[in-house]
This record gives structure tokens, sequence and C-alpha cells, in this order.
């Protein structure tokens, strides 16, 4: 197998690149990693998810932030496009620039098998917690969500201290999930409204559910 150099980018270098981008990359520590495509069922949950948020935080000092939007970790070297982020009070923007923030408090991510670009279930799993850990170093931040897209699953990490941190999962229709840290509550059938599984993902069962809610 060929081995090539990796070129390091400073991180002005990927922000200006990034502007003149037709797809969006992540920066990682000097490295430059293109972002998968989304799919149809991921734009459904961030669209179910988001709009939930944005209607019952209406009279809230809460703010929604959906893909577009990047993230700085300082401590970490990292721009990201979290899918959803939840910020209490006014966002707080890196370089005075109005499409990086640095305070979230709820981070959302809709998981695919694939991230990154690959395709084995360890690698995804180590992106999973390496992203984890990165957030972990942003001081607002306390809460973390991870959806699966595709089978109903979701993961809720809160945490209850310093560096403790519990977690719940969620795998049933009739469920409804409460964030810990805002007074937000949405159920599983409205979170996954209008999903239709992949039978071969779901173990050969019939996972449609376009008619849940």
């Amino acid at each position: 197998m060929q081995i090539t150099k990796q070129r390091y980018y400073t991180p002005e270098e990927y922000l200006e690149l990034e502007e003149a981008a037709e797809y969006k990359s992540e920066y990682i520590d000097g490295q430059i990693i293109p972002m998968a495509g989304g799919t149809i069922n991921h734009n459904r949950i961030s669209l179910n998810l988001s709009a939930a948020l944005n209607f019952a935080f209406r009279q809230q000092d809460y703010e929604v932030f959906m893909g577009d939007v990047r993230l700085w970790i300082p401590q970490k070297l990292t721009h990201t496009y979290p899918d959803v982020m939840i910020l209490a009070g006014k966002p707080e923007f890196f370089n005075n620039r109005k499409d990086i923030i640095l305070n979230p408090q709820i981070i959302v991510e809709v998981l695919s098998k694939s991230t990154k670009g690959y395709d084995s279930p360890a690698e995804t799993l180590c992106d999973r917690e390496d992203k984890f850990q990165a957030y972990r170093t942003i001081s607002t931040f306390q809460e973390y969500l991870l959806i699966d897209q595709t089978r109903i699953h979701v993961d809720q990490f809160s945490k209850t201290g310093k560096k403790q941190w519990t977690l719940r999962e969620y795998d049933e229709e009739d469920e409804a999930i409460a964030l810990a840290t805002v007074p937000f509550e949405i159920s599983l059938q409205n979170l996954y409204n209008k999903v239709k599984f992949d039978p071969v993902e779901s173990e050969g069962e019939s996972a449609d559910v376009e008619g849940l809610g």
C-alpha cells in the first residue's frame, strides 16, 4: 500500500478553503477531513428534532442551530459541524465570525453506519468516542444525544458532575426523550416521523415508521 505524506493545515488555511469548498469538511488538529454526505433519514430526523426544539423554545432563552453552523473546539484544535446544537443565552462567536460558535450546551449527532468515509463499525465507534471526548472539553457542554438513523435507538449522555456523565438508552416507539438540562421532551414516534429503515439493516423486519406520530 502506498504511503503518502499528510499535509498539515493551519486553522486559517482550513477556513479559507472551506469558504470556497463545494462540500463541507471537518478540521481536526491540522487535518482536513471531508464529511460524508447526508441521507434522507438523516435529514428527516434532524428536521423533526430541530422543528420541535425551535417551537418549544419560542418564548425561552434558548437557541437552536443546525448543521451549517460550525463549532470550534480550541483545546482539540477542531472545527466541526454538529447536526444540532442548543445554546442557553447568547451565542459566543469565534473571532467575531457569525458562522462559528463556541458555547453549545447540548449537542446532537445523527449517526450512520459510516462516519468520515469509514465502513467499519469499529472505526465508527472510535470516531464517536473521539468526538465526545473533544466535546467534553467545552465548558458549557452539558448533554449529548446520539441518534441512530438505521434503527430506533438513542443514547443520551448527561453531565452530573466534574468528569461524571450518566447514560440512558431509548429504543422503544412509545418512549419519550426528556432532556436533562433544558425543558424539552419529544417522543420517539415524533423524532422518527416519516423515517424509513432499510429492511436489511433491521434484520429483515419491517421497520417503516412513516405512519408514526
